[in-house]
């Protein structure tokens, strides 16, 4: 079974009348306005933008601000701009193959190097989805009360909500990603109105600083918001749901599916920026001015953000983003779970029994890590999560970087040799800053 009769399988597709099961179910309009146009190619973006908003960037960003003030903002600026071209570049190849990345890296490589990719790809899933279970059971401590153990534990009931809205549809599941990163982008944008950032301090941080490359301390905190933004999980699913829509299978449909497809996603991940800065904004204009330079904690941003912006209301808009984050980025793990598996080993199983299995991983080895460090540690076990998606995202970049730029694969839409140069650029850059933070946290 191919990944087509999976979204079908999932309740993302439709039988075509040849009777033919077919993935591309969400109708595109052949003529009318660019509007109308954009808005049918709307949403793969959303689903993929979520990713890069998690409670493993909040943990980085609130780490960034807090210690270094706006100084970092440069950073999340362009690791943004790095995740927009690799998004592209995702949703082009799904569209001009018509395959996944999964799937165009097992008929590339040896069975073994196949099976070794896929169980990095499984072990990004569980990292990607033990920071959604810490952050969602930290959010439900500082809301109501409940102790981060019951907290996880009751993260595992999202599993029967996330199936119930898969049965709906996928266009169910893009409004309600939409509506919590409004819940998220309010939340947060009230409290950053309260603690009245410097505007010029604010403007000087997406400029790059020299201090980020001789402050040792500085560039180890920029890596991990660099390790933190680019998901790799995100480079197999936005290539599968990129072929979502109803785009005619001709040079000029796929053309014009991939320049809506890539606005979709530069306008869904330009939000993610907006966000992730207005983390970092928040941080330091809150800790950083008052001189808490050592807020590293997120249940402590949270119980210092009131009596500093002089608000009740403001850790607990804090604490709703908090949860909304949490539970946006649930709801694409297991889509890239499925698409994984799927693609590398040709095997597919029940989503239910796939989200068991991936939130089952998570919660275990965070339950036994709060049982034997005590809760007071869960943002340890938060970062280092985002340090397991560093090592993995080479294995998910480098291949699409190659496939892209192969014309036998991608025929007229072969990226550009500027393009290709830039792409290349970036992996080159990305993995190695990410191999050196690697052997930072373990030296």
């Amino acid at each position: 079974m191919t990944h087509r009769n999976l979204l079908q399988a999932k309740g993302w597709g439709a039988p075509e009348d040849d009777g033919k099961e077919s993935h591309r179910s969400i109708p595109v309009p052949k003529s009318g306005s660019w509007l109308w146009k954009l808005l049918a190619f709307s949403g793969p973006g959303y689903l993929v933008a979520v990713g890069y908003m998690d409670p493993g960037n909040w943990a980085t960003d609130l780490v960034g601000g807090s210690s270094f003030g706006y100084k970092l903002l440069s950073v999340i600026l362009l690791s943004s701009l790095a995740a927009i071209l690799l998004q592209y570049l995702s949703a082009k190849l799904g569209i001009a193959t018509g395959r996944d990345l999964a799937e165009l890296t097992r008929e590339s490589v040896s069975k073994p190097i196949a099976i070794f990719l896929w169980l990095m790809a499984e072990i990004m899933i569980i990292a990607c989805d033990l920071a959604e279970v810490i952050g969602t059971a930290v959010a439900l401590e500082l809301l109501f009360g409940i102790p981060i153990l019951w907290g996880v534990i009751i993260t595992a009931l999202d599993v029967f909500l996330l199936l119930y809205l898969q049965k709906k549809g996928l266009r169910l599941l893009e409004a309600l990603v939409v509506c919590l990163i409004a819940i998220i982008a309010v939340s947060l944008g009230i409290d950053v109105v309260l603690s009245h950032p410097h505007f010029l301090g604010v403007l000087s941080g997406f400029v790059p600083a020299r201090a980020i490359f001789t402050n040792k301390d500085m560039l180890y905190v920029a890596i991990g918001i660099i390790g933190a933004t680019v998901m790799p999980h995100n480079l197999y699913l936005h290539s599968a749901l990129s072929q979502t829509r109803t785009y005619e299978e001709t040079p000029e449909g796929k053309k014009q599916a991939i320049f809506y497809t890539g606005v979709d996603s530069a306008i869904a991940l330009s939000f993610a920026f907006v966000i992730n800065a207005v983390i970092l904004i928040l941080s330091a204009a809150a800790f950083n001015a008052h001189g808490l330079t050592e807020v590293t904690d997120i249940r402590n941003a949270y119980t210092l953000l009131a009596p500093l912006l002089g608000a009740g209301g403001a850790a607990i808009l804090f604490a709703i983003a908090l949860l909304a984050a949490g539970q946006n980025s649930t709801v694409t793990g297991t889509m890239a779970g499925q698409i994984i598996m799927e693609g590398f080993l040709q095997l597919r199983i029940t989503p239910w029994l796939r989200r068991v299995i991936t939130r089952g991983l998570a919660i275990i080895p965070a339950i036994l890590f709060i049982v034997y460090f005590g809760a007071n540690n869960v943002t340890e076990l938060l970062v280092f999560s985002q340090v397991i998606l560093s090592v993995q995202l080479p294995f998910a970049m480098i291949p699409l970087v190659l496939f892209t730029g192969n014309a036998k694969r991608m025929g007229n839409f072969v990226n550009a040799r500027w393009l290709q140069t830039l792409a290349v650029f970036v992996a080159v850059v990305i993995t190695g800053l990410n191999v050196w933070l690697v052997l930072s946290v373990f030296a």
